[in-house]
C-alpha cells in the first residue's frame, strides 16, 4: 500500500500534463488523422513518430482522456465535436498541418510484416502459391487436413496450385498459422491505419484523398450537363443552359433567314452553300489533296531514314 500512496501525488500531475498537451495540438493543428493502432508494438511507433519528425505529431492515450480533453475544446471550437463518435476502439491522433496525402503515404511506409497468428483477424486475403515446399512426405497428412493439393516431386510435397487460404476478415485458424510459419511466410503487414481526417472543421474518410482532379472535373461537368437538360426541358434559362439557349434561338432565326429574303453576314454563308453545294465540294477538295500529300511525304522521309540507318550498319561491319 505504501508503493500506491508513493506513487499516487504523481497521477494528477501526468493527467494535467497531457490535457495541455493535446489542447495545444488541437488549437496549433488544422488537421487530425484518427488512426487505428491494432498490433504495432512500441519500436515499431518509434520508427513511426521518427518518420513524421517535422510533418505531424502523434497523441496516444485513453479515449476517455482523449474524449474529456476534445470536449473541453468544443466551446471554442463547436467542430471538434464531430470526432468525438471516431474515437473508439484502440485508435489514436495524428496532428498535421501538411498536406493529407503526404502524411497518409507516411503512414502507410512504416508497415511491419508480421506472421498470422491463430485468432488474429485477417487485414488482407492469403494466397498460398504453387510451390515445392521442401517438406518431406511425412508432412502429407497436414495438407491433406487443409484440403490443399499436392503431389511428391524429388523427394519433397509440392503445393498443385494456388490456394486461397484466408479471407480478409476470417479468423486465422491454428492450421492455417501453423502452415505458414512452415513455408515461413509472413503474409500480414501491421502499422496505424487512417480510419478517419479531421480537416477544418469537416470529417472524411481516408478514401477521399484518393480522389484526383480530373475525376472532381469530370463529375462537376457532368453535373453541369445535366442541370442544362432540365432547364432546356423544363424551358427554364440558367448559367448552364444559357450557351445551348442561346445556339438554339441562332438556329430558329438561321431557319428563319433560309426561308426567306432576310439577310444578315452570319446567314449568307448557309445560303450560298444551299444554293450551289458543289462549290465547296470544290474548294474541300484541295485541301484534302494537300493534306494526303502531306503523309505521303512524311512516309517517304520516314522510310529513306530507314534504309539510312540500314546502310550505316552494314558499312560498320564491312
Amino acid at each position: 500500500s505504501s508503493g500506491i500512496n508513493a506513487e499516487w501525488p504523481l497521477r494528477p500531475g501526468w493527467k494535467a500534463k497531457y490535457f495541455v498537451k493535446i489542447q495545444r495540438l488541437l488549437d496549433e493543428y488544422p488537421r487530425i488523422f484518427i488512426v487505428r493502432a491494432d498490433n504495432v508494438r512500441s519500436k515499431q511507433m518509434q520508427q513511426i513518430r521518427h518518420s513524421l519528425r517535422g510533418i505531424a505529431e502523434i497523441l496516444m492515450g485513453k479515449n476517455t482522456m482523449m474524449c474529456k480533453a476534445i470536449r473541453g475544446q468544443v466551446a471554442t471550437n463547436p467542430a471538434l465535436e464531430k470526432i468525438l463518435p471516431h474515437i473508439k476502439g484502440n485508435v489514436g491522433l495524428v496532428f498535421t498541418k501538411e498536406d493529407p496525402i503526404l502524411v497518409r503515404d507516411k503512414l502507410l511506409e512504416n508497415k511491419v510484416a508480421a506472421p498470422a497468428r491463430a485468432g488474429a483477424i485477417a487485414p488482407c486475403d492469403v494466397i498460398v502459391e504453387a510451390q515445392n515446399t521442401g517438406m518431406g512426405p511425412e508432412k502429407t497428412s497436414f495438407f491433406q487436413a487443409l484440403n490443399i493439393s499436392t503431389k511428391i516431386a524429388k523427394g519433397s510435397i509440392e503445393i498443385v496450385s494456388n490456394v486461397f487460404l484466408i479471407h480478409t476478415g476470417d479468423k486465422v485458424g491454428q492450421s492455417e498459422a501453423t502452415l505458414l510459419q512452415m513455408l515461413n511466410v509472413m503474409p500480414f503487414a501491421y502499422g496505424l491505419v487512417v480510419e478517419n481526417i479531421y480537416d477544418n472543421g469537416a470529417v472524411f474518410a481516408p478514401e477521399i484523398l484518393d480522389i484526383t482532379d480530373e475525376q472532381l472535373l469530370a463529375k462537376f461537368s457532368s453535373g453541369v450537363a445535366n442541370v442544362a437538360c432540365v432547364s432546356l426541358a423544363m424551358g427554364y434559362c440558367t448559367q448552364a443552359s444559357l450557351p445551348h439557349s442561346i445556339i438554339n434561338g441562332f438556329k430558329n432565326v438561321l431557319a428563319v433567314a433560309v426561308e426567306t429574303e432576310i439577310n444578315f453576314p452570319q446567314a449568307d454563308a448557309a445560303k450560298a452553300f444551299l444554293a450551289d453545294p458543289t462549290a465547296f465540294a470544290v474548294a474541300a477538295a484541295p485541301a484534302e489533296a494537300a493534306v494526303e500529300e502531306t503523309k505521303e511525304e512524311e512516309k517517304q522521309d520516314s522510310s529513306e531514314e530507314e534504309e539510312s540507318d540500314d546502310d550505316m550498319g552494314f558499312s560498320l561491319f564491312d
